[in-house]
């Protein structure tokens, strides 16, 4: 998926990997009048219908939650949302949204968001998963804690959602564990550097690298002047990538 506004371009890709479902999922939004778009990207916790449906719906209501109430609000939408889906679904998420000077970011789970100056990536987010509590604390951990989230829509509390700004005409990058937990970072940073790159090229290469996970990348590429397009009357659009065939 590709778009374009006042000279944001933005691109999603994604690849459900050897996973017999894709649940991650990608929403934008430009609400008429607004400072720009909001994006949330979405993983479900699981390798299940449910967890594809959670997390396309964790996405689609984040991305379109008023932006003037911030990105904690939005992931709360997003939980009743969850929520009122049953017992059954959930995802880890992050959302960006649009203010004057750059993006509000909130997030839960270890979806990641970084900003991007042409060359470099900087990590915005800390996964909340058991490795990095442990890590935090200086205790040894092993690799199946990097995997394991201690929070997710579901079941965070206010309290547990982490947030960071992105100020600046840079870029953001949305980024689902298949992507920044395969791909090492150098290596993200030569993509996103290649103009032939960008999310796809993020995605193509946890492929190549052999990821176990779907891969799910969303990128906004730094601020440039260019035309409105139709996203300006306020449509939204939600992405959930079909199976792979």
């Amino acid at each position: 998926m590709i778009g374009v506004r006042r000279g944001q371009h933005w691109h999603t890709a994604s690849a459900r990997g050897p996973r017999a479902n894709n649940a991650d999922a990608v929403g934008a939004y430009a609400a008429k009048g607004g400072p720009g778009l909001a994006f949330a990207l979405a993983d479900g916790v699981g390798d299940s219908p449910a967890a594809a449906r959670a997390a396309r719906i964790a996405a689609a209501t984040a991305a379109r939650a008023d932006s003037t109430a911030g990105p904690v609000a939005a992931i709360l939408a997003a939980q009743r949302a969850v929520r009122a889906l049953g017992a059954e679904g959930d995802a880890v998420l992050v959302v960006a949204m649009p203010v004057a000077t750059g993006y509000r970011i909130a997030w839960v789970g270890d979806v990641r968001a970084y900003a991007w100056d042409g060359v470099l990536l900087g990590q915005l987010t800390t996964d909340h998963t058991l490795a990095q509590y442990f890590r935090a604390r200086h205790q040894p951990v092993t690799p199946r804690m990097e995997h394991m989230v201690t929070t997710s829509v579901r079941t965070t509390r206010p309290e547990e959602i982490g947030t960071a700004e992105l100020t600046g005409p840079g870029g953001l990058l949305l980024s689902s564990d298949g992507v920044h937990k395969t791909v090492p970072l150098a290596t993200m940073q030569h993509v996103l550097a290649d103009p032939a790159g960008g999310a796809q090229g993020l995605v193509d290469r946890a492929m190549a690298l052999g990821g176990s996970d779907n891969a799910t990348a969303l990128f906004v590429e730094p601020l440039a002047d260019s035309v409105t397009s139709r996203l300006d009357t306020g449509d939204a659009v939600t992405a959930r990538f079909p199976l792979a065939a």
